[in-house]
């Protein structure tokens, strides 16, 4: 059964008409949807399969405490191993959803570190990610790091550079470069 890890940026608290039908194309094949349980694009996306009472869905939240899970759906507690509760702490439950995932989707900001963290976890398993770029209002398929260095390119140098320092980009974009097949 194909997984679909869906998440973006805590800015993101809408979701608008090519977003949705994308979303009602996942809903339409009976995909299951892996999202968390953030505000923002999380909770946006939860909001959307609720209204529309889609059951596939698994949230998966720290030490199985869900800030938000607003389908009362399956919840898929992950350890926090006494980690303090910050940008680290969450990160362990994205990189669980990378690796449950079959493929992606993502909302960006243009800024967001958790959404490229995503982006780097899909591909270091090897997995597709359709992301969508909020200020572009585009879609773009990040099958490697040639097309994440791409999308990264339209970010300012401050944005760039903390993303760098935060996610240690360049360490691991390395020997990602090669195209991953079509899934």
């Amino acid at each position: 059964m194909t997984r679909v890890f869906t998440g973006g940026s805590r800015k993101v608290a809408r979701l608008n008409d090519l977003v949705r039908r994308r979303l009602d194309s996942v809903a339409e094949k009976g995909l299951t949807v892996l999202v968390g349980d953030a505000n923002g694009a999380d909770k946006a996306i939860q909001g959307y399969f609720a209204a529309r009472d889609y059951k596939r869905v698994i949230v998966y939240c720290m030490d199985g405490l869900c800030r938000n899970n607003v389908g009362n759906w399956e919840i898929r507690p992950i350890r926090g191993e006494g980690a303090g509760r910050g940008w680290q702490y969450f990160a362990r439950k994205d990189l669980a959803m990378a690796k449950d995932a079959s493929c992606g989707f993502m909302l960006w900001d243009g800024s967001s570190k958790g959404t490229v963290n995503n982006l780097l976890n899909l591909l270091q398993f090897g997995k597709v990610c359709l992301l969508y770029t909020i200020g572009d209002k585009d879609f773009v398929t990040v099958r490697n790091a040639s097309d994440l260095r791409a999308v990264l390119a339209k970010c300012s140098p401050a944005d760039l550079a903390e993303l760098s320092a935060r996610l240690n980009l360049e360490a691991r974009l390395a020997g990602q470069e090669e195209l991953l097949p079509l899934r």
